[in-house]
């Protein structure tokens, strides 16, 4: 993922290894002392590489998972176009065979590698796989020249489909329609072709490749290849005619070949002349590929944002880790200084130290990157199937590159070193007599001016730039400026205020803005970019840990008197708070690495359950009593369907039948994402049939929802659509708003028509294709007579909605229906059973999030094990001295583990509350959530699991250092300071 920043990305690295050569070979002595300590150090070295390790592993793990998206749709090229560039299909009739005489001459333009005609008409079919009788309604009969096919493509290239022709009676199937009848080489087949059946004998079966997987735009093609003639034999005889479809191959291979495609389609309509007006011109390969590289980039970016908070714990597990070193190291320092050491090699000595832990974690990182990938590729493959349209999801196939490696190794080195080199510069600043004598370091005397012009410069700066970004809702400034310009504030603050005020209140007002930002402009979540919430997640925790550590006391307060006993027990507590309380900094970098964890695991464990909780109400909104929606050949079906279905045997069973007109169009962006036209599923529905579905938001003047369905009736100008219409990836938006307009083009004809939204639904789901079409095509819908004038002929009624009786199970009916109506291709979906499924998937793909963010927790307890380690050690001294003076051994240990269950505690509670909270008020506030009217439930069970879990895990890393506490030697202990 991400080409375009692997060079930068390289170029920082490289800048960075060679400084680090530089300081090696240039400072020999702070080489030394980096190395000496690695070497000596070797249980906290390797929890600091285990820290290290699992950051770089989460970035590399979320760019894994872009590839396999990227590269499971970019396969589908492979699957159904192969050689396949563009794709003409033409009317029945004289001019589909006018078509393919005009695209003859295009075989000698230098720019392709082959045209190749064929015929095609949807059928059904039905095998008798042993004792039971299996039937697949969605099935494509072709009709092509083998030996043509075979040799189309470019020299050399595999075209999918080869060999002898069938013969008369018999039928080469591809692998999907083989494994849904169950049939293989020999067996019996019965198609329906033009609603008439007839049977053959399977020669052959091939794999789904190129033009064996060939089809008119779905992601799975079940596909039967008749012997030559067939095709027309059996449309002569039921008085209809197949569709002409003409295959053109651009010059290069299956990839290469779509740079072509705009010369190429150009050619094409120059070559059909006025027959261009009268035939549909697809380029299914740069859809294909375009939908591959943004499926890639959205889920991919999807992934590293919530990665983005584990790399961030990541990043302070370093930078505690080594403002724990400087504590311990403090005497020694001031005696290198106080002989001469410059701070510059001071801050090299340790930037070497912590860059030697990084680089040592590098390799490992990317083996357990690479591996996190392949387990969210193998989760998200079953996810994948729960959204499938008649098994047409994407096919999730595990794929790695070197740019994805190459980037993540680059920026997981690069975010340790900042951190290692920030720390190293902060630590190096000291006194040295108070450093050689361990004495603590005294607060300084205030900013100076410098610092004070140059912050009190940049906080006016902050402030300005917040207004129009937060009058604009710009979704990333609207944050981040008046957060920085309180920070930017508090040197200015300090020269008046004490020190305890400016920090409660600048923590303060950055919680509360960054809470209360969605209240004040909530469109600020209307965007595709996944940064705004890294930022406001990061804003939320540090501000509210801030706010608690400098509070510490006040908040104890309530548990003071049991601080206080005069026991064993009361000693302990006093030991397990004394530590967290007097080293602030320290404590309070572990706090943000839980809080940011638990805040975004409950986060996604809250919208989890408004999913779940609101399924009801999508069901209602979506369906308005309609049980199935049925899709259908109109070419075999016509209007004997409709009369079968209002008068045939299952009749008893359905209350009532809105036939829809359906047509395919292209539509322009009206929330302006893409220039690139949309492809869009135009329905039409009859005037006065559909008045119960309802919407979220309604022209002006439109006061109900009746109101928009009869204006949809009384003027073709208006359309309404659904709420994720052009959905780019990411959280659902508010992009466009009723009084908007779009462009709607017949792509056939290439007439256009201006039209304006009257209304968005709540749900839309009910007007998506239902046979497996592309997942970027999207409903607008218009009224029947709109539609006809725009589309003409190619409007058909292909689909239809129904209500069922009073007692009758749609999952039944719609099995029925199927059997009844094999002929007409027919597929009945159960409309609540199939959002309840989706709903099932969604649920999983949060869940598969919050796993992959368990990573993120696991750098949060390794924190917390290192400061545990680091603490026994830096407290060896006191401990001796403790157990001298008749301490038992119990009561460290029971210091140590109420120390750790004080933290781990504080940072779940904190980390909790903010989820909740910040979740309340995206609910309240954000248009992803409009539709979800279950209500805001507390998923106090899931929340409860997760804290018990995570204390538990705190604890077991906290039980090794608790013990090696407990068992120091009071006399060693004393007397020996390592």
């Amino acid at each position: 993922m991400y080409p375009n920043l692997l060079v930068p990305l390289l170029a920082a690295l490289a800048l960075a290894l060679a400084a680090l050569v530089l300081v090696a070979l240039r400072q020999p002595v702070s080489r030394r002392l980096a190395f000496r300590q690695v070497a000596r150090r070797r249980t906290e070295a390797a929890l600091v590489i285990g820290g290290s390790m699992l950051g770089t592993a989460i970035v590399i793990g979320a760019l894994v998972v872009g590839d396999t998206l990227n590269f499971s749709v970019r396969q589908e090229a492979y699957r159904t176009l192969g050689p396949v560039d563009e794709r003409v299909v033409a009317p029945p009739g004289p001019t589909g065979r006018a078509v393919a005489e005009r695209m003859a001459p295009l075989r000698d333009d230098p720019d392709t590698d082959g045209v190749l005609n064929a015929r095609a008409t949807q059928a059904s079919a039905v095998s008798g796989a042993g004792d039971r009788t299996v039937a697949e309604p969605r099935v494509l009969a072709w009709q092509m020249d083998f030996d043509k096919a075979a040799r189309f493509g470019a020299p050399g290239g595999d075209s999918g489909l080869g060999g002898p022709n069938p013969k008369p009676g018999e039928v080469v199937v591809n692998e999907p329609l083989a494994r849904s009848l169950s049939v293989k080489a020999g067996d019996p087949v019965t198609l329906y072709l033009f609603g008439v059946p007839g049977t053959y004998r399977v020669e052959r079966v091939v794999p789904e490749e190129g033009l064996a997987g060939v089809g008119l735009g779905g992601r799975m093609n079940r596909d039967v290849f008749l012997a030559p003639g067939t095709l027309d034999s059996a449309a002569r005889a039921a008085g209809a005619e197949p569709r002409s479809v003409t295959f053109v191959s651009n010059r290069g291979g299956v990839e290469s070949g779509e740079a072509l495609t705009d010369q190429v389609t150009a050619d094409i309509r120059q070559a059909l002349g006025p027959l261009a007006g009268q035939t549909e011109i697809e380029t299914p390969k740069q859809t294909v590929l375009r939908d591959a590289k943004q499926a890639g980039d959205s889920l991919g970016a999807l992934f590293l944002m919530i990665g983005s908070f584990s790399i961030i714990a990541g990043a302070l597990l370093l930078v505690n880790i080594f403002v724990m070193l400087g504590e311990e190291r403090k005497s020694q320092m001031g005696m290198v200084r106080a002989v001469g050491m410059k701070r510059s090699r001071l801050v090299g000595s340790f930037t070497l130290e912590g860059a030697t832990y990084a680089l040592l974690s590098a390799l490992p990182g990317v083996a357990i990157g690479v591996a996190v990938g392949w387990g969210v590729a193998v989760v998200a493959a079953q996810i994948f199937q729960g959204w499938s349209v008649g098994g047409s999801s994407i096919r999730i196939a595990f794929a790695v590159t070197p740019t994805s490696i190459l980037n993540g190794l680059a920026l997981g080195l690069l975010i340790a070193f900042a951190a290692i080199l920030g720390t190293s510069v902060r630590i190096s600043r000291f006194n040295i007599i108070a450093a050689i004598r361990d004495l603590p370091a005294m607060p300084g005397q205030g900013p100076r001016r410098r610092l004070l012009v140059v912050s009190s410069a940049l906080a006016v700066l902050c402030a300005f730039v917040a207004v129009p970004a937060v009058a604009r809702s710009q979704p990333d400034a609207t944050y981040l400026m008046p957060a920085l310009a309180l920070a930017f504030a508090t040197p200015a603050l300090l020269r008046i205020l004490p020190r305890h005020t400016v920090t409660t209140s600048v923590a303060g007002a950055v919680l509360a803005w960054t809470l209360l930002a969605p209240v004040v402009r909530p469109r600020i979540f209307d965007t595709p970019s996944m940064s705004v919430y890294v930022i406001q997640g990061a804003l939320a925790a540090f501000s509210a840990v801030v706010l608690v550590s400098d509070n510490q006391r006040t908040l104890l307060r309530p548990v003071r008197r049991l601080l206080e006993r005069p026991t064993e027990g009361g000693l302990a507590a006093r030991l397990a708070v004394a530590y967290p309380l007097a080293k602030r900094f320290r404590t309070g970098a572990t706090l943000v690495m839980y809080t940011l964890i638990v805040f975004v695991l409950v986060l996604l464990t809250e919208i989890s359950g408004i999913i779940r909780a609101g399924v009801d109400g999508v069901v209602a909104d979506a369906t308005a009593g309609y049980s199935l929606r049925l899709d259908y050949n109109p070419q075999v079906a016509g209007d004997r369907l409709l009369s079968d279905l209002r008068g045939g045997p299952s009749a008893p069973e359905i209350a009532t039948v809105t036939p829809l007109v359906n047509a395919a169009g292209r539509a322009t962006d009206p929330g302006h994402r893409s220039s690139q036209p949309l492809d869009t599923a135009v329905v039409g529905v009859p005037d006065g049939a559909i008045t119960g579905i309802t919407f979220r938001e309604r022209l002006p003047g439109l006061n109900n929802d009746a109101a928009v369905w009869q204006a949809l009736a009384s003027d073709p100008g208006y359309v309404v659509l659904d709420g994720f219409f052009g959905s780019t990836g990411g959280p659902a938006g508010d992009y466009y708003d009723p009084g908007d307009t779009l462009t709607l083009t017949d792509p056939r004809t290439g007439r256009s028509e201006e039209k304006v939204i009257a209304g968005v639904l709540s749900n839309g789901l009910v007007f998506y294709p239902g046979t497996g079409a592309g997942s970027t095509t999207y409903p607008v819908v218009l009224s029947e007579q709109a539609t006809r004038e725009l589309f003409g002929t190619q409007a058909q009624n292909a689909s239809a909605l129904v209500r069922t009786s009073p007692g009758t199970s749609p999952d039944a009916l719609a099995t029925r229906l199927q059997g009844e109506q094999l002929s007409s291709s027919l597929v009945a979906t159960p409309i609540e059973s199939d959002i309840h499924r989706q709903f099932d998937s969604s649920t999983a793909f949060f869940r598969l999030m919050q796993g992959f963010l368990a990573l993120g927790l696991g750098v949060g307890i390794i924190g917390l094990g290192v400061v545990m380690v680091r603490a026994v050690r830096e407290r060896r001294h006191t401990i001796g001295i403790l157990r001298a003076l008749g301490f038992r051994a119990r009561t460290v240990q029971r210091s140590f583990l109420w120390e750790s269950s004080f933290i781990a505690v504080e940072g779940i509670v904190l980390g909790s509350l903010l989820g909740v909270l910040t979740t309340w008020l995206m609910y309240a506030n954000s248009a992803a959530f409009e539709g979800l009217e279950g209500g805001f439930p507390v998923e106090w069970t899931s929340i409860c699991v997760l804290a018990a879990a995570t204390f538990a895990a705190s604890l077991l890393a906290t039980i090794g250092p608790a013990r090696r506490a407990a068992a120091i030697r009071p006399a060693l202990a004393v007397r020996v300071t390592e």
